[in-house]
């Protein structure tokens, strides 16, 4: 049986070999070569060294590994291996989710840079040269993903083989880390009457103008206080449903495309809404955010209603749950009673390190299931301070993998061995049906 770090490495060799190269000129040195043939398709050395570069960048263990290059050249030949025969079985894929993913790539890719003029500079491409390489790119991960998918599909694992897999990789079993559960409640400074009617008047100023045929992209960039979408014209890129707040999602997603939303409140300010592209759980919008003036932070009610809800709790007269739809300015959390939720199978069960370090260390004096902190002030290193109480549901310590209580863990771990040894030997076959030579690099 292969082992776990083996089936890691060549699992990351195969995803960095599928990886876009959009790389600037500083990789452009290599005198390119032929290194293999696959099919009707050639591999050349600047493949190889761009990719092994932006390997040793991200994976800093690999920058002493004589076997990288082979292991790049391996993963990319088992790339256009699967590509040749998702050609010759006309695989299909779903071109609408194909079109959503590369606006969104296009929009990460852009913004790395001050402009899409920089980005075009740097890149060496034009916009629309480097759109069609996200899009061929994501087309050829999408092939390979959906062929693997079909192969794999019907693998599964017995209790017995789940157990053999354990025995014979007991050593190189990962260490579960530490997670838990937490709720929360908490309050942010009182907006201002003043503050308030100053921000109204200014988004109402531009929803008038928008009415007149103003450019709903040139006001952003002009007067939108979101500093992260403001210098794309307030795009906000793709967005699956619920990463909005729930009131910036719901006026969303009732807007037909080119739509503009009227004036939406949310804690951030108020806020004008353009739909660009809808899909079923998706959207792509872009905003402008007049935000409210909080240099005058003025703590007095909100830390009021927060030991109210303090002492209801420490009393009995309240759950932790109840307060925190009531009183909390979290409207995610808040929804569910407080509960702080990330993503992924357990999305309550979250690492301490996602939580910023004044936080983690209040949950630190939290031992028991129920324990609940005093009201205290919060300052983030990024965002605005505000007053919070957390209390701890539940902590699983750090652990080996264990058989017991870690059993479903366990079984993906085999169930994704298998799912290897099933490709690789699948791979074996494709290589006789599919024409390939190689050189020494």
């Amino acid at each position: 049986m292969r082992g776990i770090k083996k089936i890691v490495k060549n699992t990351a060799m195969l995803c960095l070999a599928g990886s876009t190269c959009l790389q600037s000129h500083a990789f452009a040195a290599v005198v390119d070569r032929v290194i293999a043939v696959v099919g009707n398709e050639a591999i050349f050395a600047s493949d190889i060294e761009n990719r092994a570069v932006m390997a040793r960048l991200q994976y800093p263990e690999l920058v002493n590994d004589k076997t990288l290059s082979r292991s790049i050249l391996d993963g990319l030949i088992d790339q256009k291996t699967m590509l040749s025969k998702a050609k010759i079985d006309s695989v299909n894929i779903d071109l609408n989710l194909l079109d959503s993913m590369t606006k969104e790539r296009l929009q990460q890719v852009r913004s790395r840079f001050s402009s899409t003029r920089e980005m075009e500079v740097r890149l060496g491409k034009s916009t629309v040269a480097i759109r069609e390489n996200l899009r061929e790119e994501l087309r050829s991960q999408q092939l390979i993903e959906t062929l693997r998918r079909k192969k794999t599909a019907d693998v599964t694992v017995t209790y017995a083989e789940v157990m053999d897999f354990y025995n014979n990789n007991r050593e190189q079993l990962p260490v579960i880390p530490e997670v838990l559960s937490v709720s929360q409640i908490i309050k942010y400074p009182a907006v201002s009457a003043e503050s308030r009617a100053r921000s109204l008047a200014t988004i109402t100023r531009l929803q008038s103008e928008l009415k007149q045929g103003a450019n709903f992209a040139e006001l952003a960039a002009k007067y939108s206080d979101d500093p992260g979408s403001a210098k794309m014209g307030g795009d906000l890129g793709i967005a699956r449903k619920g990463q909005f707040i729930p009131s910036f999602e719901k006026a969303a997603y009732a807007l037909k495309e080119g739509g503009i939303s009227d004036v939406v409140e949310t804690r951030y300010g108020f806020h004008l809404i353009q739909m660009l592209s809808k899909e079923v759980n998706s959207i792509h919008v872009r905003h402008i955010l007049i935000g409210f003036d909080r240099s005058v932070k003025d703590f007095s009610e909100p830390l009021r209603q927060l030991n109210e809800a303090y002492n209801a709790i420490l009393s009995g007269n309240a759950t932790f749950g109840d307060m925190a739809k009531q009183y909390s300015d979290d409207p995610a959390s808040a929804a569910v009673g407080g509960v702080v939720k990330g993503s992924g199978a357990s999305p309550t069960l979250l690492s301490p390190s996602m939580f910023f370090p004044q936080m983690q260390k209040v949950i630190e004096r939290l031992k028991q299931p129920g324990d609940m902190s005093k009201p205290e002030k919060m300052e983030p290193q990024r965002g605005e301070p505000f007053f919070a109480i957390y209390q701890l549901n539940g902590r699983i310590p750090a652990h080996t993998l264990d058989p017991e209580k870690d059993y479903t863990s366990l079984a993906e771990l085999a169930r994704n061995n298998k799912s290897q040894q099933v490709l690789s030997e699948w791979m074996e076959q494709l290589r006789k049906e599919v024409y390939v030579r190689t050189s020494d690099i």
